[in-house]
């Protein structure tokens, strides 16, 4: 009797051990979690290829959770996934949809970022989609219709290229050029031969006016220096004469000043008018009295 409660014993410990660990393995593949801290953030995909619940979501290529549930929206698909709470995401993380493995699986992959700010898991994130070897395959096909008449275009152009170079005419201006090429350039070489001590002098005398040039700025540095500094000293004279003078104009126009009273006085205008005409007068007078009697003077003196 002893010996069959031990194995009753024994037999029930193995299976309560056998059922933690089978509860244990299906949460792990599940994704199961009593962990209640866990981030939840929402993602929006134009096309998630077959991705569904308790697929696997990596960040950096390291499995942090699980697609918590997928919703098709008309034209694009919500996913909420379920992360650990130490996963830190910045402002510029990445989201996208990617193949698990060669047998199609699929997974949600995350570049967390390196952004200042953390990123704000109560907004609807924006995803994309990575092709797949299915996505390629479906593109293939798509161009199946098209690749007759690419390579079509492909034969014609090649044809037409053909065409071009076997012209006898285009061979023999190629051949002539190529020629005349030759020709140029070994009159080019029999030019430097000639001239070589011409260009070894020219050479040299450049160098040595670099060179005298080089010693007359550095001898003549200071006398440079003061010479410049004169001239700027002149330019500032000059542009303070101008300044005045620029002054003196505007004070003569507002009639500032002695000259300006005399050219904008109408009075005196006025005045200079009348003095003129009066002169004019008593200059007809005195010509015709020295035309005719001569000058004739009325004076009453007073005598006392």
């Amino acid at each position: 009797m002893k010996d069959q409660r031990k194995t009753d014993i024994k037999v029930g410990f193995t299976v309560i051990v056998a059922i933690l660990l089978f509860i244990w393995i299906l949460g792990w593949a599940k994704n199961f979690s009593l962990n209640a801290n866990r981030t939840s953030i929402t993602i929006k995909f134009q096309n998630v290829a077959g991705l569904e619940i308790g697929d696997n979501v990596t960040v950096n290529g390291v499995r942090k959770g699980f697609v918590d549930d997928v919703v098709l929206k008309n034209d694009f698909v919500m996913v909420s996934v379920s992360l650990e709470p130490d996963v830190d995401l910045r402002s510029n993380a990445v989201f996208s949809v990617m193949m698990l493995d060669l047998m199609g699986g699929k997974k949600v992959e995350i570049l967390p970022g390196n952004a200042s700010e953390k990123l704000d898991i109560k907004q609807v994130q924006i995803g994309s989609f990575s092709a797949d070897v299915p996505s390629v395959m479906v593109m293939i096909g798509k161009l199946e219709n098209e690749l007759p008449q690419m390579f079509k275009q492909v034969n014609v152009t090649l044809a037409s290229l053909n065409e071009y170079l076997g012209d006898k005419n285009l061979q023999s201006n190629v051949k002539t050029a190529a020629s005349n090429l030759v020709v140029i350039s070994d009159q080019l070489k029999n030019v430097i031969n000639e001239n070589r001590n011409q260009i070894k002098l020219l050479t040299s005398n450049s160098a040595e006016l670099t060179s005298e040039a080089k010693d007359f700025f550095a001898k003549n540095k200071e006398s440079l220096h003061t010479t410049i500094v004169d001239v700027s000293a002149l330019v500032k004279k000059t542009d303070s004469f101008i300044s005045k003078l620029d002054e003196l104009v505007v004070e003569t126009k507002d009639q500032k000043n002695t000259a300006g009273k005399l050219l904008y006085d109408d009075k005196l205008f006025t005045d200079l008018k009348e003095t003129l005409q009066t002169v004019k007068e008593l200059v007809k007078i005195l010509t015709e009295q020295l035309k005719n009697e001569g000058v004739n003077v009325k004076a009453d003196l007073d005598i006392f």
